[in-house]
C-alpha cells in the first residue's frame, strides 16, 4: 500500500508540473508581448467560446416533419428487435436515390457481358457444401493468366540499383533515407530551385501598419517554447516560421491577431511535418483561450489560400543536413550550427536578405570554426557553389546575432540549447574575432 501511495503522489506530483508548465507557456506570449510593448496595450482576451456538434439532421426531411417534431421518430427507434426490420431488409429499395452512392466504372467490350456470365454460371450450379467453390471456379475461368518474367533467381542483386535489399538477403539494416549519394546532387539543385520559390520578401515589415519586429520576434520565441513542450521537431519551427513571414509578405496584420497567424502556421507545419501532430485544441489552450476554435481553423484556411497550398519550403535545417552529410563533422558542431541556425529565426533583419541555404552554410562555418577552428571544406563549396567569399556577410551577420545573443530579449532558443541533448552548445564561449582562410 505505501509503494501505491508513493506512486499516485509521485503521479501526481508529475501531473501538476506539468499543468504548471503549460499555464507558464499560455502566459508567456502576454507577458513578453506587454513587457516590450508597454506603451500601446493590446486587445483585451475574448472570452473562450467552445461549440459544441449539434445533431446531425437529414437534409431530405420535409418542412412538414421538421414542424412535427421528433416524437414519432423516437417511439420507434432503430433494432434488431423490431418486427419490422427483418421485413424491411428485404423489401425492394424505392426509387429515391441515396445520400451516398459509389460509381464503378463500366468496363468496355467484350469485358462487358463477363459479369453477367458469372451470374448465369452460379446460378446455374447453386453453392453448396459439395461444391464451395463454384464462384471462385466461374470467375478463375474469366481470368487471363499473367504474363511471366524471367528472373534469373530471386537473390540475384549484381545489378545497379538503389533499392536496399537487406530484407531479401535477410540482414535488416538500418537505413538513413537522406543519405542517397545517388541523387544528392539532383536533391541539392532542386532545393535551390524552390527556396527561391518559397522565399519571403525581405522587407515585407516596412508595409505592416501595425506590427514590428519585435513582435514577430516574440512571437518566434514563443513558437520555440511550444515546439519544446510538444516535443515538435526542429524542421516543424523552421516551416512554421517560413510560413508566417511569407503570409505577412502578402497580408497586412493586426497585432492582435499576429499570435494567430502564428498558431495557425505551427498548426500547418505540424500536420506536414509530425507523425503525430497536436489536436487544434491544443493550439487554443496554449493560447490562454484567447482564440477559438473556429478562429484558429478559419486563420489556417486563410494561411493556405494566401500560400496557395505550397507548404514544402526547403529550410536552414535541411541544407544543414545536406551538408553535415558532404563533409561529415563531429556532434557537437552539428548541434551548433543548428543553434546558430535557429537564432537567425528570431531576428528578420537582417536574415531575411538571405535564402536558407547561404544562412545555414554561415552557420556550419562558424560552428565549424567556433569549435575545432575550420573553415568552409573546399568540398561543399563544389557542392554548393557558395565559396567562403561570397558568405562572409553572411558569417558577420550570424557572428554578430551570436555575440548578443546571451543580452537578446528573447531567451527561448538559449534555453533550448543549453540541454545535454545538444551538447550545451549555448554555453560555449563565442570567439571575439573570427580567424578564416
Amino acid at each position: 500500500m505505501s509503494g501505491a501511495n508513493r506512486g499516485q503522489g509521485s503521479a501526481a506530483s508529475e501531473h501538476h508540473n506539468q499543468e504548471n508548465m503549460l499555464s507558464r507557456l499560455r502566459g508567456s506570449l502576454k507577458a513578453r508581448t506587454a513587457a516590450n510593448e508597454n506603451q500601446e496595450n493590446l486587445p483585451p482576451k475574448q472570452a473562450a467560446t467552445r461549440t459544441v456538434l449539434g445533431a446531425l439532421q437529414n437534409n431530405q426531411r420535409s418542412k412538414t416533419q421538421n414542424q412535427r417534431g421528433t416524437k414519432q421518430e423516437s417511439s420507434q427507434p432503430l433494432s434488431c428487435k423490431n418486427e419490422d426490420f427483418t421485413k424491411s431488409c428485404f423489401e425492394k429499395p424505392s426509387a429515391k436515390q441515396p445520400s451516398f452512392q459509389i460509381h464503378v466504372d463500366e468496363p468496355d467490350g467484350a469485358c462487358a457481358k463477363k459479369p453477367q456470365q458469372v451470374v448465369e454460371a452460379v446460378k446455374a450450379k447453386p453453392i453448396t457444401e459439395d461444391s464451395p467453390l463454384t464462384v471462385n471456379n466461374a470467375v478463375a475461368r474469366l481470368r487471363q493468366p499473367l504474363a511471366t518474367i524471367d528472373i534469373p533467381s530471386a537473390m540475384d542483386v549484381s545489378f545497379d540499383s538503389p533499392m536496399d535489399m537487406s530484407v531479401v538477403e535477410g540482414e535488416e539494416k538500418p537505413v538513413n533515407v537522406n543519405e542517397v549519394p545517388e541523387y544528392a546532387a539532383e536533391i541539392h539543385t532542386y532545393l535551390r530551385e524552390m527556396e527561391v520559390k518559397t522565399r519571403p520578401k525581405a522587407g515585407y515589415m516596412k508595409k505592416q501598419p501595425d506590427i514590428t519586429n519585435s513582435m514577430r520576434a516574440i512571437l518566434v520565441d514563443w513558437l520555440v517554447e511550444v515546439g519544446e513542450e510538444y516535443k515538435l521537431q526542429n524542421e516543424t519551427l523552421y516551416l512554421a516560421v517560413n510560413y508566417i513571414d511569407r503570409f505577412l509578405s502578402s497580408m497586412s496584420v493586426l497585432r492582435g491577431k499576429l499570435q494567430l497567424v502564428g498558431t495557425a502556421a505551427m498548426l500547418l507545419a505540424s500536420k506536414f511535418e509530425e507523425i503525430y501532430p497536436p489536436e487544434v485544441a491544443e493550439f487554443v489552450y496554449i493560447t490562454d483561450d484567447t482564440y477559438t476554435k473556429k478562429q484558429v481553423l478559419r486563420m489556417e484556411h486563410l494561411v493556405l489560400k494566401v500560400l496557395s497550398f505550397d507548404l514544402a519550403a526547403p529550410t536552414i535545417s535541411q541544407f544543414l543536413t545536406q551538408y553535415f552529410l558532404h563533409q561529415s563533422v563531429n556532434k557537437q558542431v552539428e548541434s551548433l550550427a543548428m543553434y546558430l541556425g535557429e537564432l537567425s529565426l528570431i531576428d528578420s533583419d537582417p536574415f531575411l536578405k538571405y535564402l536558407p541555404s547561404q544562412t545555414a552554410a554561415a552557420a556550419y562555418i562558424l560552428a565549424n570554426n567556433t569549435v575545432t577552428g575550420g573553415s568552409w571544406p573546399k568540398s561543399l563549396t563544389e557542392m554548393s557553389g557558395y565559396s567562403l567569399e561570397d558568405l562572409m556577410p553572411c558569417v558577420e551577420d550570424l557572428h554578430r546575432i551570436y555575440l548578443n545573443a546571451a543580452q537578446h530579449a528573447q531567451q527561448s532558443v538559449q534555453e533550448k540549447y543549453k540541454a545535454p541533448k545538444y551538447h550545451n552548445v549555448s554555453c560555449i564561449d563565442v570567439p571575439t574575432k573570427l580567424l578564416l582562410n
